[in-house]
């Protein structure tokens, strides 16, 4: 028998690090090849990480809530054969010290030393010379997440000699009934990436009402006709925002698109993949919808529905939450009036839908009837959207919408 170190595989998608939420297994226990042994929350999803060879278990490295790097040793097993590796001392393999390396190309700040951020965020802050101890920790214990170093960047905080000093992090007082509860897993790439959109883009917000009374009726005619089929789909509103979105692209393509804050470049997508955010136990999942100008009605609405489905049980893949280039987002009958909601960074747009309900509606020959009235809201970076785009937009989307026969025109 001998010894392998199984490190962290290189995850794709740009991804270099994850939290460790859960371990699958424990030391004494036997795994089998391609047995998954933990669950590992990256920038983008919940994966559980398989083993590459079966053995048994000898040690885990790093613990739960703990930061995990890619090619980081996260267990030794005892297998057999005479292909496997001699672990490294018990040094080498535990999780990479947060000091700096002497062969980065601008040395850290002292202070920084006493900053709790993982390896990864040390590195890009001794990169730009960036005193990390001048940045405030959004982070569980106030820790340093590079989305707070890449907003420092953004909005020419960064510089050390325009750094100010950092109030020093006092933990909260605890009463005898008071519960702590560690930002862990989802709820804090949650944290990261609302932190980094806020600090990066400035947000401005439109709102208008629409009449849906057209819509409601046309949903509930294509249900029915769908149930007397014996077909249990049950198609919702989002199928059609989706589809009443591409005509607007095409006419104001700024919206569908990213920025790409390196380059300083806004990036017009050509493909129309629309995030639907999806509420799960743990919190907020965005799952993209693939090239939504090919789809039906039919197909969209069987689409969101895998697709949340897969949110609520954790087994999307990372192909399912990456290449968004706009997000839609609804709480259904808790919708409210209207609310704000936070970019989706690097999109520079998102489209809240909001609360149907009836209301008495003047009409232009002043007649008040009872519709089915429900408010869109537009949140949109103010950097590279102007009012006038978003306004309009909103407005060809409200005509749409209010006359959804002419949605005939885009089903593919």
């Amino acid at each position: 028998m001998a010894t392998f170190e199984f490190k962290l595989p290189d995850l794709g998608e740009g991804v270099v690090e994850g939290e460790i939420v859960k371990w699958l297994v424990k030391p004494g226990d036997t795994v089998e090849e391609d047995q998954g042994v933990v669950e590992l929350m990256t920038d983008k999803a919940t994966v559980a990480v398989p083993a590459p060879r079966a053995g048994k278990v000898v040690s885990l490295h790093g613990k739960e809530g703990e930061i995990a790097k890619v090619h980081q040793t996260l267990m030794v097993l005892e297998v057999s054969g005479a292909a496997a590796s001699t672990p490294a001392p018990a040094q080498a393999v535990s999780p990479a010290p947060a000091v700096a390396s002497a062969a980065s190309p601008a040395p850290a700040v002292e202070s920084t030393a006493k900053v709790l951020a993982t390896p990864v965020t040390r590195r890009m802050a001794r990169e730009h010379g960036i005193d990390l101890a001048a940045i405030a920790g959004t982070g569980p214990q106030g820790r340093v997440l590079k989305a707070d170093v890449q907003a420092a960047l953004d909005l020419g905080r960064a510089e050390p000699s325009q750094a100010a000093p950092r109030a020093k992090l006092v933990p909260l007082p605890s009463a005898g009934a008071d519960q702590r509860i560690p930002l862990r897993g989802l709820r804090r790439k949650i944290a990261e990436k609302m932190v980094r959109s806020k600090f990066t883009a400035p947000h401005s917000l439109f709102v208008e009402e629409v009449d849906v009374t057209e819509l409601v009726t046309l949903r509930k005619r294509l249900n029915a006709s769908l149930a007397a089929s014996g077909d249990t789909l049950k198609v919702s509103f989002l199928p059609f925002v989706c589809k009443a979105l591409v005509p607007v692209f095409r006419r104001y393509p700024s919206l569908n698109a990213n920025f790409d804050d390196a380059a300083q470049e806004l990036v017009q997508r050509g493909s129309y993949n629309f995030g639907i955010a999806a509420a799960t136990d743990e919190g907020l999942t965005v799952p993209v919808v693939k090239d939504v100008d090919r789809l039906t009605v039919r197909q969209l609405a069987e689409e969101i529905a895998r697709l949340a489905a897969g949110a609520r049980d954790k087994t999307l893949k990372l192909d399912e939450l990456s290449g968004g280039t706009f997000t839609i987002t609804s709480l259904g009958t808790n919708g409210g009036l209207f609310a704000m909601p936070i970019i989706n960074y690097p999109e520079v747009a998102i489209l809240g839908i909001h609360r149907m309900r009836k209301r008495p509606v003047v009409t232009d020959d002043d007649q008040i009837v009872v519709r089915e009235m429900m408010n869109v809201s537009l949140s949109f970076d103010h950097r590279v959207i102007d009012g006038l785009v978003a306004a309009e937009a909103v407005g060809a989307l409200v005509q749409l919408l209010e006359h959804p026969e002419s949605l005939l025109l885009e089903m593919a």
